[in-house]
């Protein structure tokens, strides 16, 4: 089946959902011959929408086939075998969806497409409403207190129900929320015009793109406009013979090049210019009339597009970029054993060298009291997040020296330590700061702890060798290269700057790639030196 009819069935069984019309929605998902775990799990959300939960069961099925580490596929399996009173099968999928939430609080599944999030406490919720239809009130009420203990989460209202012996009711992806396709991709299936408009080929103005039936107006902003009196056939000069500046205000240009006729001739034969978006001036002895048209299919007397104005503070509007998105790698996830029961599940399997624990002790262990013992394990560590070509988390001891922790880091990435550079933003600041300026190598990273975490950024110093960074600055707006000399950046980046090209261009490094770009697009503060 081709991309592009799936994409319509796809959009076209979303718009139905939109409507509420449930069974044209299901009609559009059928016929996609071969379907994905989202639109199968579109499919399965139907189904409950429409009370048919045998269904919605077999699509969960196939969902979760597709994508065995799908936890928001879990989650919605453990609601539905809930209803049908499988409640052993329930419990076992609420296990799951917690294993692959992968120790978050919350996923986010916007990305994918659908407008959901997943909370650890809501996988919590639906095993304390199992156990209440298993008629073990004492285990669903020791799910809920360790649910209490996560911030921002009420259930005072859900611990009375268990007191009075009522049972909760399973939490659902609400009705409506499926996975959706990108937009982008969808206006693609739009019909184009590709004969496109009519064209200007004769211009008095340089690098005229203009397309239509309308009298010469105003150039777009940021590109010089040239304004001659009087309109002449053909403003395009060729120059005869290379030309070195003499002076000031004149230009250095190779033979053969093609320059814009731009003033009249001053007393000393010379003429003013414009060749390469620069302005100046050339001898007239020098310059021939130069034919700019080319014939059909071919592109050698091309114009050089030239250098932009630097902007205003507040940057120009940029078109939308479509950014390709990649599917996720399917990782195939097999397993011999079956799931264990809920109150075992995170218990730590005993080493070789340490007794076996009986199934009556690990029936006799609640489930608070697991997670209880491992955030105990955890105490004396912390959280360190380091972006670099991917983004890495680990758990590191408050005790571990600097150096330490860069070695570590080194082996992770397969990089000499001393090619790395580590830099860390301290609390209210936007800058990225060395490490090597905040710490000795002997000195432990319990002192950039913020919330039990530490964020830093990584990159090699290959891109930076033998060069000397003045000083940082934050970028203001994102900035998309208008050539292959330019930096691109994105809004609250950190730019190393590294020369000073004029008085309204930089220099800069940032993200392993070095350019130049328009100095108004940041800013320096005052502690903004590295």
């Amino acid at each position: 089946m081709l991309y592009t009819e799936l994409l319509k069935l796809w959009d076209e069984s979303v718009q139905a959902v939109d409507a509420k019309d449930w069974h044209k929605a299901l009609n559009k998902l059928e016929q996609i011959r071969e379907p994905t775990s989202r639109i199968l799990f579109n499919a399965a959300s139907v189904n409950v929408a429409l009370g048919q939960l045998d269904q919605a069961l077999k699509s969960l099925d196939l969902t979760i086939a597709k994508d065995e580490r799908l936890a928001v596929g879990f989650f919605q399996r453990a609601a539905v075998m809930m209803q049908i009173n499988r409640l052993e099968e329930a419990l076992s999928d609420c296990i799951w969806a917690q294993k692959h939430m992968r120790e978050n609080m919350v996923i986010d599944y916007k990305q994918l497409g659908l407008h959901f999030k997943l909370h650890n406490w809501q996988v919590l919720y639906n095993a304390a409403a199992v156990y209440c239809r298993m008629g073990q009130w004492d285990d669903a009420r020791a799910v809920l207190q360790s649910v209490s203990q996560e911030k921002g989460v009420n259930i005072k209202v859900a611990l009375d129900s268990i007191l009075k012996r009522e049972v909760l009711a399973p939490l659902l992806v609400p009705e409506g929320k499926v996975f959706r396709p990108r937009k982008q991709d969808v206006e693609q299936l739009q019909q184009r015009d590709f004969l496109g408009k009519a064209k200007v080929i004769s211009s008095t103005i340089p690098y005229d793109d203009f397309g239509g039936f309308e009298p010469l107006r105003l150039q777009k902003p940021g590109f010089y406009e040239p304004k001659v009196d009087g309109a002449q056939d053909s403003r395009y000069m060729r120059i005869q013979v290379p030309y070195m500046a003499r002076g000031p205000d004149q230009l250095t240009v190779p033979g053969g090049a093609v320059v814009f006729l731009f003033g009249k001739e001053d007393r000393d034969g010379m003429a003013t210019v414009i060749y390469d978006g620069k302005r100046g001036l050339l001898p007239v002895s020098l310059l021939e009339s130069a034919d700019v048209k080319t014939c059909k299919g071919r592109k050698e007397n091309r114009l050089p597009s030239g250098i932009p104005l630097p902007p205003e503070l507040k940057p120009p509007a940029r078109p939308k970029v479509q950014l390709g998105s990649a599917a996720p790698p399917q990782v195939h996830y097999t397993s011999d054993t079956p799931p264990p029961s809920y109150k075992n599940a995170t218990r730590t399997l005993p080493s070789a060298s340490e007794p076996g624990t009986s199934t009556a002790d690990a029936e006799q262990t609640p489930y608070p009291q697991n997670i209880r013992s491992a955030q105990e394990a955890e105490a004396g560590s912390v959280v360190v997040k380091v972006h670099y070509v991917y983004t890495v988390a680990l758990s590191v001891s408050v005790n571990k020296p600097y150096s330490e922790l860069k070695e570590e880091l080194a082996q992770r990435f397969g990089q000499p330590a001393s090619h790395l550079r580590l830099r860390h933003k301290p609390h209210g600041s936007q800058t990225l700061i060395p490490l090597d300026q905040l710490l000795e190598p002997s000195d432990t990273i319990q002192e950039l702890t913020e919330a039990n975490r530490i964020t830093l950024w990584c990159q090699k110093e290959d891109p930076l060798a033998n060069r000397t960074i003045l000083y940082q600055m934050a970028a203001l707006y994102d900035y998309a290269p208008q050539g292959p000399e330019d930096l691109e950046f994105s809004e609250g980046d950190t730019i190393d700057v590294l020369s000073k090209v004029n008085e309204e261009w930089l220099e800069g490094h940032c993200a392993g790639n070095i350019g130049i770009f328009p100095s108004c697009f940041a800013y320096r503060g005052n502690n903004a030196e590295s």
